[in-house]
């Protein structure tokens, strides 16, 4: 890809991002080299995402060989939130391509996720099969799968489980005092204080935005705006680039390199709705940070978006692409 791309063609740098991460793509097993199972739904998103921006159907075969690769198990593990990711990235899948085998398997992930829901600590789903953690991050997703599928179904069962969920994650406390999403919940089913991830910032942005959309209740763009609020403005370096809190604290592991593009792609989704000038000045700037301080000489993009590109991964890179997608409105 030609350096020499005018400055704020987001779509070129995302375009420039995709043929990058390609490069990990197995066809064979129809996954990405170099991450792991849930990462690999959020990759997939990512190219998902940047399709239905930009119109294009040239990643379509893509989507269809992951899903004929791996359906003999219905993307189903021991982890609820694994089986979150894809269920969320089948629905983005139908919502491209009309094809009503994503949907279907969507909703067959979520037959499996209600089981996930018991009365300890008052209710909410476990983030694992083991029962013993309930936290954030699961219940976000458990919200944001069940009110998507009630829109593309109209099924109402779908809408009674988002409404309970939400009446739940509101009351639980792991919304703490400065509107940020701490990790989860105790044995003594409290808030553990645990990290402020910034996925778990983000994930609630689209669940709540749907909430709003299917409901008409102005409330729920309110407690978006509030979570997002409160993450631009400390989950941030002191140029306002989004920062891991892990990032300094000698890390992020396998998993963490990926959270910051989720945050991206819903506050996204929140801006399409509220049209926050503050949301898009913010989306600009990470873009911007990352094209010009965070990529090396193969359109590859490292963990720190301000910079400089450490070393490169699918899961680096579809966190990247989100946050160039999500700028793309602006080029």
């Amino acid at each position: 890809m030609d350096f020499a791309i005018t400055p704020g063609n987001y779509r070129a740098y995302a375009d420039a991002g995709i043929v990058a991460l390609l490069g990990w793509y197995n066809s064979t097993t129809g996954l990405w080299e170099s991450t792991g199972w849930w990462n690999a739904a959020n990759a997939l998103e990512a190219i998902i995402d940047y399709s239905l921006r930009t119109k294009t159907k040239t990643y379509q075969g893509i989507i269809s060989t992951t899903l004929e690769k791996n359906k003999r198990g219905n993307f189903l593990n021991n982890y609820y939130d694994d089986e979150s990711w894809w269920a969320l990235t089948w629905i983005k899948a139908y919502d491209l391509t009309g094809d009503k085998r994503y949907l279907g398997m969507a909703e067959n992930i979520f037959a499996d996720l209600q089981g996930g829901w018991d009365k300890r600590c008052g209710g909410g789903i476990w983030w694992s099969k083991r029962r013993d953690y309930k936290n954030a991050i699961a219940n976000e997703l458990f919200l944001t799968v069940a009110v998507r599928l009630c829109q593309r179904t109209s099924k109402k069962s779908y809408l009674t489980w988002a409404q309970q969920e939400w009446t739940w994650f509101k009351k639980s406390g792991m919304i703490n005092a400065q509107n940020l999403v701490n990790d989860g919940l105790n044995s003594a089913c409290q808030n553990n204080g645990g990290i402020t991830w910034t996925y778990n910032q983000g994930v609630i942005l689209g669940g709540l935005v749907d909430m709003y959309k299917i409901m008409g209740d102005r409330s729920f763009i309110s407690y978006a705006e509030a979570i997002a609020d409160a993450a631009i403005s400390t989950l941030v370096d002191t140029n306002g680039i989004l920062t891991e809190p892990c990032e300094s604290l000698g890390g992020c592991g396998a998993d963490g390199p990926q959270f910051k593009g989720i945050f991206m792609r819903n506050l996204s989704y929140l801006y399409e709705t509220d049209s926050k000038e503050r949301y898009k000045e913010f989306i600009i700037r990470n873009a911007d940070s990352i094209w010009l301080n965070n990529r090396n000489n193969a359109n590859q993009f490292g963990l720190r978006w301000a910079g400089p590109p450490d070393s490169a991964d699918a899961s680096r890179q579809s966190a990247a692409i989100d946050a160039l997608s999500a700028a793309i409105p602006f080029g």
